[in-house]
């Protein structure tokens, strides 16, 4: 309810500045006791989970506030992105606001701790609820080496989360994105799926694993990776990451690089949920993500065909608020 005041004291600091505090606040926070929002609980994955909403991977990258986010109602929480090594990412600055569009451009690439550190930081977590790590490759990584990187991060976080995502998506590390063609992802969910069999734990074999898409694919691209996905024993797919795309967008901002999320991706986010729902049929998870900044924004994407949704944006412009109201609307 304090949101619509703090808001503009935000504001007026840099994005990732106010970004830094507000997380700082959610781990004081998260001393206290953890709820968790259990309004209408749901079965998915072999998981289940206390209702359908969901934070995105990137709003806390390091698994720092956990337990002040837990607090605040999720249905599951999504951190990292997490690389084998610790890295700093891209120069600052690097993260913009479009307060008029409620959208931000970033270029952050994969600023974290590093898996080990961020893996010990769940192992100690308090909060109960279901916890998602993002693993990526580290930006000095060669593209022929990519398959190590993800395969060494699963290894650390393997026994500390609740299920993994494998991020082939952002448009912030050099070439990132080419691990999407189905010629380089075969095998890459190939080693993953192995390395997951391989394991002597029930926990770990049982695990999760998860895809996360770019929304800039082209139709045959996406049903290219829905064919690819029905044909391994894949668990999800995450739809989508930021855009490269400024349709739509202040004119200003167009020639800037990084990935686009907030309002302006509705649409397209949208549009690439309900292409997957169609190539990968009703009983495939899917976890819709991009631009949902109110109830109606969830509904629809839950009308495209999400099982469940995950905000970042639009909490930085509607507060935590969004999350309870999005949590009641999708029942």
């Amino acid at each position: 309810m304090l949101y619509p005041a703090i808001r503009p004291l935000l504001f007026a600091l840099d994005p990732e500045k106010a970004h830094a505090m507000a997380l700082k606040a959610l781990s004081l926070a998260g001393r206290g006791s953890s709820r968790i929002q259990a309004t209408a609980s749901i079965e998915c994955m072999g998981l289940k989970f206390p209702n359908r909403v969901g934070l995105a991977a990137g709003f806390d990258k390091n698994a720092t506030a956990v337990n002040g986010l837990g607090a605040l109602g999720f249905g599951f929480i999504e951190v990292g992105t997490v690389t084998p090594r610790a890295q700093s990412g891209q120069p600052r600055p690097r993260v913009f606001r479009l307060a008029s569009a409620r959208a931000l451009i970033n270029r952050l690439g994969f600023p974290n701790d590093g898996a080990a550190v961020i893996a010990d930081r769940l192992r100690n977590r308090r909060y109960q609820g279901i916890v998602g790590v993002n693993i990526g490759k580290n930006a000095d990584t060669p593209m022929v080496r990519a398959i190590d990187d993800y395969v060494s991060c699963f290894r650390t976080v393997r026994s500390v989360c609740d299920y993994v995502v494998l991020n082939v998506s952002s448009p912030n590390t050099l070439a990132l994105r080419e691990l999407q063609s189905r010629e380089r992802l075969e095998p890459l969910l190939t080693a993953l799926l192995d390395e997951r069999s391989r394991c002597g734990t029930n926990h770990v074999q049982n695990l999760p694993l998860l895809l996360k898409i770019s929304p800039d694919l082209s139709t045959s691209e996406l049903h290219e990776i829905a064919a690819l996905l029905k044909s391994l024993p894949m668990d999800g797919i995450i739809s989508t990451n930021t855009t490269v795309s400024r349709h739509g967008t202040l004119s200003g901002v167009r020639a800037r690089a990084g990935g686009l999320s907030g309002s302006p991706l509705q649409g397209l986010a949208r549009r690439t949920v309900a292409t997957l729902r169609v190539r990968l049929g009703p009983s495939f998870p899917i976890i819709g993500v991009g631009g949902i900044d109110s109830p109606q924004a969830a509904l629809a994407m839950r009308a495209a065909g999400a099982d469940m949704i995950q905000l970042y944006t639009g909490l930085v412009y509607r507060g935590p608020s969004l999350i309870s109201r999005c949590v009641r609307v999708l029942g």
